[in-house]
């Protein structure tokens, strides 16, 4: 992948980081108003995860690991291709 593709991926991660740091401090006040009204207070703690949402969070930690694992492949694989490729070229 080019080198500006990566820099623009990070850079897009980032953003996106911002902005949902941006969207949750907008709406604490409506958090609080919203647990206000339905008689929730602040000390409570919220509820626990279902068991489906726990698998889930599972499964995008691990499909994010294999996809982080992938591209080291195909990495490497470039890298043997273009040796190989070299040492053919080399030889004529």
């Amino acid at each position: 992948m080019s080198k500006h593709f990566e820099d623009a991926r990070y850079y897009l991660g980032r953003a996106a980081e911002h902005a949902k740091a941006g969207v949750k401090e907008e709406l604490e006040p409506v958090e609080a108003r919203v647990k206000e009204l339905v008689g929730r207070g602040e000390d409570e703690p919220e509820p626990e995860a279902s068991r489906l949402d726990k698998l889930q969070a599972d499964l995008k930690k691990l499909e994010e690991r294999a996809e982080g694992e992938a591209r080291e492949a195909v990495a490497s694989a470039r890298a043997r291709v273009k040796e190989y490729r070299g040492h053919d070229a080399a030889e004529e």
